[in-house]
């Protein structure tokens, strides 16, 4: 097995997160050499997310991984949140069958779930390649892809595959000329993440989200962006919370706000400030998300390459689902699968890379992505961000405010008054609520 970083391997995969440590799992487990590059000192020292990890397709690939992942809380609790600047609408679920196993979703901080991952794939034979950065592709006479090039001197990497995982903005795949056929700029496509993560005593943050042990809950919130399209999020750890903004690049840019304040309007919202009172700020970051959905996803694969996860603009992003790293994790592991199958057969032109882009249109990878393609247009359409938000949090009000001597008013008529007010017109809600359909159905 390989040990230096100038070895010639089978596969070579950039980007120790969740889809680059999935891939060099199981191209490892199928016995092939395999390099996981990471630009880090170590898998998860760049990475600042501290969100929600689904399970399933963990079953998979890490069979009892409840067992042996760092997990903060499982999530038992599942909130979606409407906001206008003086109002809060919450949809609140909770239930005890995600409280054990197999667990739906659990809350990890990204340092400790891609240091557990990549441990994993070394675990298999994997060879970690901290510290380096790979800063192009090498070709051969053909133009098939034949390994990486990278900061370190003399330090190029050749390998049969190369699987692209090295993030959203993924230049190896741009260099590729996988992203040519895809619509419109990048900008357009893309979110940027903006998250503090706030200290406070468990018990403070039982008590104030009604949780006992390691119950968890996961609040998802509309109408908290200032006009800005995006959307907001707050996630409890063991002893953290985690409270952040997710704004569109180009809104923001022509908003001429800092992503700081719109995360401070948040935190001081009278529905938020008091869950996160005397909290101490551990951790500020931002991060890039691609949010395009379907139609901004690159080509798949070319002679010698395989793209996956945000480098390949797999993240979800359709309103009550906010979902990346399931996604990352079933296509980091279909593609090592596909790299392994490739290598072993002797082909690795994009033809005989096909299981991947196969593989991926038999699972909810594609499916979903497939199926939601339209959802975000509509999530971050002004009717959603703005005025439905403010329309609901308007009639939970009218319904809700005693008024005698005046008898209750009819919901009809409360509706009509209402979307009127807001300017919204029967064929924007029949408009919406079709695409809805369509997509939900």
């Amino acid at each position: 097995m390989p040990t230096t970083p100038d070895a010639a391997f089978d596969i070579v995969v950039v980007g120790a997160g969740p889809a680059g440590s999935a891939a060099a799992l199981e191209a490892a487990r199928a016995g092939k050499r395999v390099a996981l590059l990471e630009r880090g000192p170590y898998p998860g020292a760049k990475n600042v997310y501290g969100g929600v990890v689904y399970g399933r397709i963990l079953d998979e690939l890490v069979p009892r991984w409840w067992d042996r992942m760092p997990v903060q809380r499982w999530v038992t609790r599942r909130s979606t949140m409407m906001l206008t600047p003086t109002q809060a609408l919450t949809v609140d679920f909770r239930t005890e069958d995600w409280g054990r196993p197999p667990y739906n979703g659990a809350t990890v901080h990204r340092a400790d779930l891609d240091g557990w991952l990549a441990g994993l794939a070394q675990e298999a034979g994997a060879v970690l390649v901290p510290s380096t950065t790979a800063t192009g592709l090498l070709r051969g006479p053909d133009g098939a892809v034949t390994g990486v090039r990278t900061d370190r001197p003399g330090g190029d990497l050749t390998a049969r595959v190369v699987i692209a995982c090295d993030g959203v903005n993924s230049f190896l795949a741009k260099e590729a000329g996988l992203f040519d056929r895809v619509p419109g700029t990048q900008a357009q496509h893309t979110s940027l993440g903006v998250k503090e993560v706030l200290a406070l005593p468990r018990e403070a943050i039982e008590e104030r989200f009604g949780l006992t042990g390691r119950h968890g809950q996961d609040i998802e919130i509309i109408g908290c962006t200032g006009g800005i399209p995006g959307g907001g999020f707050l996630y409890t750890g063991l002893d953290t919370v985690s409270v952040g903004v997710v704004l569109s690049v180009t809104g923001l840019a022509a908003s001429g706000t800092r992503p700081e304040e719109v995360l401070a309007g948040l935190k001081s919202h009278s529905a938020i400030a008091p869950l996160l009172r005397g909290g101490e700020v551990k951790e500020y970051s931002a991060h890039l998300i691609p949010e395009g959905g379907h139609d901004t996803m690159p080509e798949l694969a070319t002679d010698g390459l395989l793209v996956a996860g945000d480098a390949a603009a797999m993240c979800l992003a359709a309103g009550i689902w906010l979902e990346g790293v399931n996604y990352a994790l079933g296509a980091g592991m279909y593609a090592g699968r596909a790299a392994a199958a490739a290598v072993t057969a002797g082909d690795t032109t994009k033809a005989g890379l096909a299981g991947y882009r196969r593989a991926l249109e038999d699972s909810f990878v594609l499916a979903d992505l497939r199926k939601l393609r339209q959802v975000p247009e509509l999530v971050f359409s002004d009717r959603v961000q703005r005025t439905y938000p403010g329309l609901l949090c308007d009639l939970a009000q009218d319904f809700f405010t005693v008024d005698n001597p005046r008898p209750k008013p009819g919901l009809r008529r409360l509706v009509t008054a209402r979307a009127r007010a807001r300017g919204l017109k029967l064929r924007h809600l029949l408009s919406d609520a079709l695409t809805g359909a369509r997509s939900f159905g």
